[in-house]
């Protein structure tokens, strides 16, 4: 009986949800609406961007998915139509009828006018967003090299997860002599030339070249719009630092989301272990990762490491 009324209560919430996106797509086409300052989780897939979204979508301030929006934003302007040269979204591509797409979507998805979205991929598209959004707020979030790429190699070995985008590509995948066949996480400029590389370098070109265009793109948002936190600093102490973002965010920081921050990582969201500093150095990564992290010295020192 009890297994019985959950279905039941999983169907009406469903038919509820799906009745209230109707609702709000014919009011917005009677009144259309336009989002005020969303805010854009950015960073490299693997550096905590999850953590950060999932932290945001707690306050009631906000609208939220919960989940990334990848397939949305394909939709909108389709990789393919770009001979999959990356997943940028180009500047000169933001309009009115973008920006009316996803005030739609978003509003008829959450009916809220103030959004959070998380899909690395947009960190290449910074440009893009702020001129559909000049209020936007962007939310960067930097991990150091080892960390980050060693939790890109154990992705890249988790396709089924990763690569779900990715079957139609054009070009043969051959990495690692062919162990990994499926391209993950998000396509840059340049990444042809990685197609049958080893797996701690195509890691590597995606951790530098996300974050230089993440930082490029930095310095042409206002001061007051750009939040930026470093994965190793979170961690310490997500209390303290979550009410920083929030409180630069224009977000009121409540005593449910102080409570909900302190144990945060108790119930790490989308890990592959232990969360700690430095678990590179003594995984079966190392001397892979060792190899290629002098090549990272100039974009680590951009990022402050």
């Amino acid at each position: 009986m009890k297994d019985f009324l959950e279905k039941v209560n999983k169907t009406l919430k469903y038919y509820i949800s799906n009745s209230l996106i109707y609702l709000r797509i014919i009011r917005y086409q009677i009144s259309s609406v336009k989002l005020y300052q969303p805010i854009f989780v950015v960073g490299c897939s693997r550096a905590g961007t999850t953590l950060v979204y999932k932290t945001l979508s707690e306050s009631k301030y906000l609208g939220s998915l919960q989940k990334e929006t990848h397939g949305f934003w394909a939709d909108l302007h389709p990789i393919q139509k770009r001979n999959w040269a990356s997943h940028e979204i180009p500047e000169h591509m933001a309009c009115d009828e973008d920006r009316r797409e996803v005030s739609r979507f978003f509003y008829a998805q959450t009916g809220m006018k103030r959004i959070v979205d998380k899909n690395n991929q947009n960190g290449l598209s910074i440009p893009y967003l702020i001129k559909l959004f000049p209020d936007a707020h962007f939310v960067y979030i930097k991990r150091k090299a080892g960390d980050n790429i060693n939790s890109l190699i154990q992705g890249w070995n988790k396709a089924d997860e990763f690569a779900t985008w990715s079957n139609e590509l054009p070009e043969e995948i051959n990495i690692e002599g062919g162990r990994n066949k499926r391209w993950c996480f998000f396509l840059a400029k340049g990444w042809r030339n990685y197609t049958k590389v080893k797996i701690e370098e195509v890691c590597a070109f995606q951790y530098k070249v996300i974050n230089q265009e993440i930082l490029d793109a930095k310095e042409n948002i206002p001061e007051k719009q750009w939040h930026e936190i470093s994965y190793e600093t979170l961690i310490n102490n997500p209390a303290e630092e979550f009410e920083k973002i929030f409180l630069g965010c224009g977000l009121p920081f409540d005593s449910h989301l102080n409570q909900h921050c302190k144990e945060v990582l108790q119930k790490p969201y989308n890990t592959f272990s232990e969360i700690r500093i430095d678990k590179w150095k003594d995984g079966k990564n190392k001397e892979k990762i060792e190899k290629i992290l002098p090549d990272l010295n100039n974009i680590t020192e951009k990022m402050g490491y």
